[in-house]
């Protein structure tokens, strides 16, 4: 392959198929070939040379202090002891540390003082958890990296675990758009579009399909919840900066998918403050049609969990399915007492039957505050009426709801 060709499939992902081998084989390949991997750890720098993956365990011999040091780009076999003064990785030495306390702070004080007064090595089962917390770091490290390199907004993605040993998800594929599935078109093309030089003032598109403009002055949602919102599309005159193009130019905000101290497995918090009102994320998924939602609702009701959105805002044909295929919205939890709203999108698809979702702010947000919506989809804030109802995810299991707040119904 040539490296035209090489970068080529890289850059479109076709390189990523399932291996069989374990990474240590592959990393003991790479150096018998003098290959550099970047996914493995292997790089001009370290193919001869040796760098600090991470530390795996600790003793003390005759007074001085030893860590067992995992290589990076080197197979455990070649993990070696080395005494404190020859290691330069502050950072990881307080990784350790800071690992090592956490396990030993949850066990009783007895059962703590018998793991680590082992003077020769740690015990098997704390040495066991800091390897593994080590490793998922690493894998946590390489999710964040991919998923920034997929996404299409401005805004970073960075993921956290600092509650258990879960890694990146499986059988998760990151999209920035509708994926549609057979039989289904996604794909529109709006015929006109409106000729403004001022979208505020002009005959804009809002006022073409015979709704209210759907944004203030400062791109901030000031319509009720369940009007749609038409945003200008590829054939408008308008530029760019036009303020009726918000949905369309992406989430601007920085995001961190975390995990949750609360059961609730990963949640999505904000890394920046959000004001009220304004425009934050989409809901993506596969586009599928209403009989095959119903039949994989079925198949997800063992787990009580499902990520099935109708698309009914004026028909009810098709579904968004973001179990496998979905953006950063994929990880937003419900709650009853949310800080996010749905509103139905429409840009150069005037389809009726296939909106796209957009979640808006219902108040200021903080920075570190998780995002949240509700999963029946009704209206919160003083923005909602007590007849909206918008596009309910299919649920018929009733599932425990762990949002606590005030208003909680208790269920899903």
């Amino acid at each position: 392959m040539t490296p035209q060709r090489r970068e080529e499939t890289e850059r479109m992902g076709a390189w990523c198929v399932p291996c069989l081998a374990s990474n240590e084989t592959l990393q003991e390949l790479c150096r018998k070939e003098l290959l550099t991997c970047k996914c493995l750890g292997i790089t001009r720098k370290n193919l001869n040379n040796y760098e600090v993956e991470y530390i795996c365990d600790h003793k003390i011999e005759k007074g001085r202090e030893y860590f067992l040091v995992k290589w990076k780009g080197w197979p455990e076999s070649h993990n070696t002891w080395e005494p404190k003064q020859n290691l330069k990785c502050s950072f990881l030495l307080k990784q350790f540390y800071s690992d090592l306390y956490k396990y030993v702070s949850e066990l009783k004080p007895s059962k703590a003082s018998l793991l680590t007064n082992n003077t020769k090595c740690l015990d098997r089962s704390v040495a066991d958890y800091i390897i593994k917390k080590a490793k998922q770091r690493i894998a946590l490290k390489r999710w964040e990296e991919e998923l920034n390199r997929k996404k299409s907004h401005n805004g970073m993605l960075y993921v956290e675990n600092d509650v258990d040993l879960d890694g990146p998800p499986r059988d998760f594929y990151y999209i920035n758009d509708y994926k549609a599935s057979p039989g289904v078109n996604t794909f529109g093309e709006a015929i006109v579009g409106c000729e403004c030089t001022d979208c505020f003032t002009g005959k804009c598109c809002p006022a073409e399909a015979g709704v209210v403009f759907a944004y203030n002055e400062h791109r901030q949602i000031k319509i009720q919840p369940g009007r749609p919102i038409y945003e200008c599309n590829a054939r408008c005159k308008c530029g760019p900066d036009c303020p009726n193009r918000v949905v369309q130019k992406g989430p601007p905000y920085s995001l961190c998918i975390f995990r949750t101290p609360n059961g609730c497995g990963w949640g999505v918090k904000t890394l920046q403050k959000i004001k009220k009102h304004s425009f934050v994320m989409e809901y993506v998924g596969e586009v599928i049609t209403s009989e095959e939602a119903e039949r994989r609702g079925q198949q997800y009701d063992n787990t009580g969990i499902t990520y099935l959105f109708d698309l009914d805002y004026e028909s009810d044909e098709f579904t968004v399915d973001a179990a496998r295929y979905g953006n950063v919205s994929h990880f937003v939890n419900h709650s009853c007492d949310p800080n996010l709203q749905v509103y139905n999108v429409f840009i150069d698809n005037l389809d009726v039957r296939l909106p796209r979702i957009a979640l808006f702010s219902t108040r200021p947000i903080k920075a570190g505050e998780e995002l949240t919506f509700d999963y029946q989809m009704k209206g919160s804030g003083d923005l909602s009426t007590d007849s909206i109802e918008l596009s309910p995810a299919k649920k018929r299991v009733r599932t425990t709801c762990r949002c606590g707040a005030a208003n909680c119904r208790g269920y899903l």
